[in-house]
């Protein structure tokens, strides 16, 4: 993956590893950031007539990308915000399902809120402990983080169509930050009714965007109460004009950052999709391998079929500085060191990270 790593002059002096934490920005998005803020400087009244056409192709890019439709999506500043806008629009004492230690941005907003909550165990049997606590609990909402923070343990999608199609009422909300941009994935043919997500991540988009999709069958149940100037389509709009998506969008959007997400997969459609995606599947077989043949992996990752790219390796304070020392960029988490595995990693880095381990 030369050509690409061409691209991230960070890797010239660090094996960055450290991905779930934030994703590096290419060097062309760098680019066309700069030179938005260059027209800003120069043409204020173009640049903010173009601000919401870049915003709507930002939606388009993000539609065609990820198999939805533009008018599902709403852009948001991250994660944290699209989801809090959600659950403010569910009734008050809904029954969710949550999953323990799940990422704090996940479970916070659903437990300060005037829920019942519910929870499943996150293990090797991570699909089974849902399906469990399901059945037992009978709850209105499943919530919870496609791949997990601290563990990368990644749930069964194909699990989940079987969930949804046993339950059909079960509303069902994924937080797609630490997976989206990793491999292929069709909003359409998932069993999600809503899909919030971060860009910073696995999409390489930097700080300061998100977006959400919420499908039609959804909308009954989420109500909203968010409104602003900016979510009407033009400056005759009432109130009772908005589009239901709309609602989620209420003030001025920073068409820079959005529009970042766009380039980014501009960038990465550049490079090959399928041939990114099929690297970092390659590299994180080998990674599970190889870290487990040292011994550095939990039993819960191990013993699962499918993994994800994110591994958290067994040691303290001690390897963090150890792997610091020798320039490999990683992150304490959950009692271990967490690292990750993007299309811009290649084997050198892999080696590098077990000639570390080994010594």
């Amino acid at each position: 993956m030369d050509e690409i790593r061409k691209f991230f002059p960070a890797l010239s002096h660090s094996t960055y590893l450290n991905t779930p934490a934030n994703g590096l920005l290419p060097k062309p998005v760098f680019e066309w950031r700069r030179k938005q803020d260059f027209d800003f400087l120069n043409d204020p009244d173009e640049f903010r007539m173009s601000h919401k056409k870049k915003i709507n192709e930002t939606k388009l890019q993000l539609a065609d990308f990820y198999d939805s439709r533009a008018e599902d999506i709403a852009m948001v500043p991250n994660f944290s915000f699209g989801i809090n806008m959600v659950l403010e629009g569910l009734e008050k004492g809904k029954k969710i399902l949550l999953l323990n230690d799940d990422y704090p941005s996940v479970n916070w907003p659903v437990e300060i809120r005037d829920f019942e909550v519910v929870f499943a165990n996150i293990n090797e049997n991570l699909e089974k402990n849902v399906e469990e606590a399901v059945e037992k609990h009978k709850p209105d909402v499943f919530l919870f983080s496609m791949v997990q923070w601290l563990t990368g343990i990644k749930i069964d999608f194909e699990f989940l169509k079987k969930l949804k199609s046993n339950h059909p009422e079960l509303l069902i909300i994924g937080d797609g930050t630490q997976y989206l941009g990793t491999e292929v994935f069709s909003f359409n043919k998932s069993a999600l009714d809503v899909m919030a997500s971060s860009g910073y991540k696995w999409l390489t988009a930097g700080f300061g965007n998100g977006f959400l999709m919420i499908r039609d069958s959804a909308r009954q149940i989420i109500k909203t109460y968010t409104a602003g100037f900016n979510s009407a389509p033009d400056f005759e709009s009432g109130l009772s004009d908005l589009p239901y998506m709309n609602h989620f969008e209420p003030g001025h959007q920073d068409s820079t950052s959005y529009g970042t997400i766009a380039q980014s997969i501009d960038f990465l459609k550049s490079m090959g999709v399928e041939k990114c995606y099929s690297h970092i599947r390659q590299l994180s077989n080998d990674a599970k391998s190889e870290l487990n043949r040292l011994g550095f992996l939990q039993d819960t990752v191990v013993n699962r079929e499918f993994h994800s790219n994110i591994f958290n390796l067994k040691g303290g304070k001690s390897l963090f500085e150890k792997l610091n020392q020798n320039q490999i960029s990683s992150s304490p988490r959950g009692g271990g060191i967490r690292v990750g595995f993007h299309y811009y990693n290649d084997n050198n880095d892999l080696d590098k990270l077990i000639e570390v381990l080994k010594s």
